[in-house]
């Protein structure tokens, strides 16, 4: 089985994990093919990006004998491998269209920190989410707890990152954080189901959405409102509003992108 793959299946883009014997792992594999799938993603005819793995775990993130071998580098060169991994997640934050985390087995350290990256999650019934840096003398990397911190409660990423305490699917469900959860045979065609509603909508709008809801909760009430202004400024003569308002007042369903 291939470390990860890319599926290019028309409107959506699939990253398939795989190295199932290391739990899904990072690799340089993966950390390609991700690489490959935003570039692919800037591409008018892609309307999403799923990420999802092939056996069954979705991502148990660093290799510890990777980490081991780095013990001897300096520590400049240990930050930039850790910044191969951020530059990752940037991909999955500034992707221009909607990123979703199909979750089966569960997702630990920096495979948590991908997850949570996405836009949406759906996710197996009773899987973990568990950042047990701390058991191994790490600390957390991948945006974790940039992450947490918007998502979840301080005590709660207290006991997840400090205590090694895992966060079950349907902890998340409840935050929110989650979207679905469903069987694990049922978790990627949900989150293709999504996709198939994603790409009835209008691309670009939903591209300038996702940046807006994300900046949201980085930068102040002010800078939002001038993004909002400048977003609707331009959103109001764009061809996708056109057709939108048209549809709207003609009472039937817009053909956006046609």
């Amino acid at each position: 089985m291939s470390d990860a793959y890319l599926e290019d299946a028309g409107d959506r883009l699939i990253v398939w994990n795989g190295n199932a014997q290391m739990r899904g792992a990072l690799s340089p594999e993966l950390y390609a093919v991700i690489a490959e799938a935003f570039v692919k993603a800037q591409e008018p005819r892609i309307r999403a990006v799923v990420l999802t793995s092939q056996g069954g775990f979705f991502c148990a993130g660093g290799n510890l004998n990777v980490l081991i071998a780095r013990r001897d580098m300096a520590e400049d060169e240990r930050r930039t491998k850790i910044d191969e991994l951020h530059d990752l997640v940037r991909l999955i934050r500034n992707s221009p269209v909607p990123v979703i985390a199909a979750v089966k087995g569960g997702a630990a350290g920096a495979g948590a920190s991908i997850a949570l990256a996405c836009d949406m999650i759906v996710a197996e019934e009773g899987v973990k989410f568990t950042a047990s840096y701390v058991n191994a003398g790490l600390v957390p990397d991948g945006g974790l707890t940039a992450h947490l911190a918007r998502m979840i409660p301080r005590q709660l990423a207290m006991e997840m990152c400090v205590l090694a305490q895992p966060v079950t699917a349907e902890q998340m469900r409840d935050l929110g954080v989650v979207s679905q959860l469903c069987a694990a045979e049922d978790v990627v065609p949900q989150a293709l189901a999504i996709v198939d509603r994603i790409a009835k909508g209008p691309r670009v709008a939903q591209g300038r959405i996702r940046a807006m809801v994300s900046r949201a909760y980085e930068q102040d009430e002010a800078a939002q409102l001038d993004m909002e202004r400048d977003g609707m400024a331009w959103a109001a003569g764009a061809d996708e509003a056109a057709e939108g308002i048209a549809a709207f007042l003609e009472k039937r369903a817009p053909e956006f992108g046609k």
